[in-house]
């Protein structure tokens, strides 16, 4: 039963966040919103609105280590394996403004939880909690990096050339937005709401129920089964865009996703209670810092601001490696 609590809750979720992606594009395309603040605003919201739902969630439900190792997961499992994979299908070519400023803003925001995840190290309390005060703070960095995504999207877009403005192509491509009259698109948010709330009250509770049983930690099932489930959006979006030859949308679909998971589904969940850090320990913290300062130091160093196939094949092996540990450490 709680394996169908988990599959039904992820169908439910994934359905959700499709249909409010789509009736919120839609009303933003009938009030002349550009395309470029629908890719970097509605969309990443839209593939990043299970881990909210499956974090808000198990926050309410007193699941504190669901919550925060949905998201410290789901990073983890972006910045590794979803990279990793995509640049086995294809090369990744990361755009210089993305090098200089997103990638080490997500590695600043990674530090940033390792801080806040640090309270017995750092203030010698009982216990590591992040804070109400803690999660009202992320969400002030969601809203400094809003501005700052608004202010890019003020920039006059440059004329493509032969060589291709390749990054607005892709969101363009990334982005496709479906007309549909104003009664359905609001339709759509509201059934998409619905979804996500219930299917991620139905995945919290299945994923709780399968610990239980298996006599792990909530927070193992946390870092790799629920923040490989909510992760299917970003998956889904970064393969299939390889596919289409634009594999650059995985590096912003990536980096996006990863800050709104910390300042966003982060500050959401702390802000509505404090999050008890019981399972989650340094180890997991170091290895999300690690794997957004290993995207940027191969974005750099290697491959001329390329993330080629041997690249993408080491990341995917680090996450092989860091899931066997986690799983041989289970208890």
């Amino acid at each position: 039963m709680d394996i169908l609590f988990l599959i039904g809750g992820l169908i439910l979720i994934l359905l959700g966040a499709n249909g409010l992606t789509d009736g919120a594009s839609a009303i933003a395309k009938r009030f002349h919103i550009p395309n470029i603040v629908i890719g970097l605003t509605i969309v990443a919201f839209g593939t990043s609105a299970p881990e909210l739902a499956v974090s808000v969630s198990s926050a309410l439900k007193g699941s504190a280590d669901i919550a925060v190792g949905n998201v410290v997961g789901s990073n983890i499992f972006n910045a590794l394996m979803i990279v990793g994979c995509t640049a086995m299908f294809a090369p990744i070519v990361v755009q210089r403004n993305t090098l200089l400023k997103e990638i080490p803003l997500c590695i600043l925001a990674s530090i940033a939880l390792l801080v806040m995840g640090n309270d017995r190290l750092l203030d010698h309390a009982d216990d590591n909690v992040i804070s109400i005060t803690d999660g009202l703070i992320l969400l002030c960095f969601m809203a400094i990096f809003l501005s700052y995504t608004f202010a890019i999207a003020k920039q006059p877009q440059p004329i493509p050339t032969n060589e291709g403005n390749a990054e607005t192509t892709a969101i363009e491509e990334g982005t496709e937005i479906k007309d549909m009259p104003l009664w359905r698109s609001i339709l759509y948010i509201v059934g998409g709401l619905a979804g996500l709330i219930y299917g991620g009250q139905l995945f919290v509770d299945g994923a709780s129920g399968i610990a239980r049983s298996l006599g792990v930690s909530e927070s193992v099932i946390g870092l790799t089964l629920v923040a490989g489930g909510t992760s299917l959006p970003e998956l889904a979006t970064s393969i299939v865009a390889a596919l289409k030859k634009n594999p650059e949308i995985a590096i912003g679909n990536v980096v996006g996703s990863n800050l709104f998971n910390i300042f966003f589904v982060l500050g959401c969940s702390a802000s509505i209670t404090p999050l008890h850090l019981a399972g989650i320990n340094n180890i997991d913290l170091l290895v999300l810092v690690g794997s957004s300062i290993l995207l940027w130091i191969f974005g750099v160093f290697f491959g001329k601001r390329t993330i080629t196939r041997i690249e993408g094949s080491i990341l995917i092996a680090c996450y092989i490696g860091y899931t066997v540990w986690l799983i041989s450490n289970a208890g």
